[in-house]
């Protein structure tokens, strides 16, 4: 191995007693490859085994902790104990060739397709529409409905545990309804949920405060738990780098075992609420300031790439696309066959790459997604 990348190779233990192997996630992505009733397929289970070997930690596509929180087509479920059979079996997938297994979990909120919910009924912190679900209208949460999200999500979590996952990553990120709750463009209430900065962020905190409580009831072993976000928001009114500055504060005080950033590229710029002096990864692991393990994501291609985002102070690094176009990314990088590593993919590569057909159909129809050629280089 190029010793320039051992530093990616180091073991990492989290507060709650988890140990990795390494310091390489698979990132969190939908595949959209479940069966009808919301079970984990064989397709499903076989693509995440195929990854798992050589990462020291893989984070599952999200599942919805909810009925009404189902986001997209072939998601798989976690919102009911008869899923707990099928839960395990990705849990078992995974961790098959030593990788720790995190189950993402999730609400849609406002970005849910109305077909994919009871009666079609969509909803989020206010009724205010989103640009990424163009003409649907969510109906506001009522206090009721909001206490019961919050055990919805701490439900989903005992699941896990008895499922056998390793932990959870709560999944306030990317538009969805926890960060809908924090988000003063989706969130225009004027109650103990809404209004001011600070009770824009109850919804997140007693979220995660419920997944710790049932975590301290009934893990028996180390269980983690993380919190994925995104930095900001393009909308105005939106979520500022300044008022993200007051989430990581919040959630930096309960004892969690990681923060997971949501990027696009894991160098860009902040957009407002800090200056372009440094990346907002760069900003984050500042303000974090150690008190909790930040990972970072996007757009993470070659080991320089993974090594540049360590070198910020982040010392997780989750590879999302590459991962599916190069399942072993982390062994070649460790057996100094970095030169091979793959970085396009071409339309026969589907059987090779052990993908599943919706997530394949996905790739080669959605332009610019992934990088398909012709011919493989």
């Amino acid at each position: 191995m190029n010793p320039t990348y051992q530093p990616l190779f180091e073991s990492f233990r989290f507060k709650s007693g988890v140990e990795l192997s390494n310091r390489l996630v698979m990132a969190p992505m939908t595949n959209f490859s479940s069966d009808e009733h919301g079970n984990v397929t064989d397709a499903e289970a076989s693509y995440y085994e195929r990854r798992s070997d050589g990462v020291g930690l893989v984070i599952t596509a999200c599942t919805f902790v909810t009925e009404n929180g189902k986001g997209f087509h072939g998601e798989f479920a976690g919102h009911k104990d008869e899923f707990i059979p099928s839960l395990a079996r990705l849990a078992s997938a995974i961790q098959a060739k030593g990788a720790k297994a995190i189950l993402q979990i999730f609400h849609g909120g406002r970005q849910v397709p109305p077909a994919l919910v009871p009666n079609g009924d969509v909803v989020s912190a206010s009724a205010v529409g989103s640009d990424q679900n163009p003409g649907v209208t969510p109906r506001e949460l009522t206090d009721a409905e909001i206490e019961s999200i919050v055990r919805d999500f701490g439900e989903t979590t005992r699941r896990a545990i008895e499922a056998g996952y390793d932990g959870v990553e709560i999944h306030g990120a990317n538009g969805y309804l926890i960060q809908q709750f924090f988000s003063p463009h989706a969130n225009r209430r004027e109650d103990r949920w809404g209004g001011s900065l600070e009770n824009r962020l109850a919804f997140p905190l007693a979220v995660v405060r419920e997944v710790k409580r049932v975590v301290a009831e009934h893990a028996k072993q180390p269980f983690a738990v993380g919190y994925r976000f995104s930095p900001e928001e393009q909308e105005t009114p939106g979520i500022t780098m300044e008022e993200t500055f007051a989430l990581l504060d919040a959630l930096s005080a309960e004892e969690l075992d990681y923060l997971h950033v949501s990027l696009m590229e894991f160098d860009s710029k902040p957009r407002r609420g800090a200056d372009e002096s440094k990346s907002r990864l760069a900003w984050i692991v500042e303000r974090v300031a150690g008190r909790v393990p930040v990972m970072g994501v996007g757009s993470i291609k070659t080991p320089d790439d993974a090594i540049k985002a360590l070198e910020t102070g982040a010392p997780l690094v989750a590879i999302g696309r590459e991962l599916i176009i190069e399942p072993d990314w982390a062994r070649k990088v460790k057996e100094g066959r970095e030169a091979d590593i793959a970085t396009t993919l071409t339309k026969d590569d589907q059987a090779r790459l052990v993908v599943p057909d919706p997530l394949w159909q996905a790739i080669i129809h959605t332009p610019g997604w992934f990088p398909v050629v012709e011919t493989a280089k």
